[in-house]
């Protein structure tokens, strides 16, 4: 054995007695290293990242033929004629369509892979916030 690290003797341990480094072992910070208060400023800086509208408008574009698909396959269920089919679809597409401009966005409901809903949820609350704490609101004006 090297530097008296493991067992004296492996014989009767079940091990072989190699000895390996425990990679999840912290290291504490060095208390002599000098602080760099330019990293400090760095992250004083961050600014949020600003949402992708094409993303955000593909998404609802497609949750818009998800709900127009679904209505189709249901249709085709119950054994209309396509004309028929096709026209429900068309009037569904044009409602869901319009109110795509007017709906805002629920942080509540998104999970974690969906960043640039959440981008634009965080933006919006800060900007509500925002006007509040300035009162720049339209009654002030």
């Amino acid at each position: 054995m090297s530097s008296n690290v493991g067992l004296s003797t492996p014989r009767g341990s079940g091990t072989s007695g190699y000895v390996q480094r425990n990679l999840s072992h912290i290291r504490p910070r060095d208390p002599n290293t000098a602080y760099n208060p330019r990293d400090h400023d760095r992250f004083q800086r961050h600014q949020q990242r600003q949402p992708d509208r094409e993303i955000l408008e593909h998404d609802r574009k497609r949750n818009v033929e998800v709900k127009c698909l679904e209505l189709q396959d249901k249709l085709e269920d119950e054994g209309l004629a396509e004309d028929e089919i096709e026209e429900r679809v068309a009037a569904l597409r044009k409602a869901l369509m319009g109110q795509l401009d007017a709906q805002g966005v629920d942080a509540r409901g998104l999970k974690a892979h969906q960043v640039h809903e959440l981008a634009q949820a965080k933006m919006g609350t800060f900007s509500t916030r925002s006007t509040v704490a300035l009162h720049t609101h339209s009654r002030n004006k």
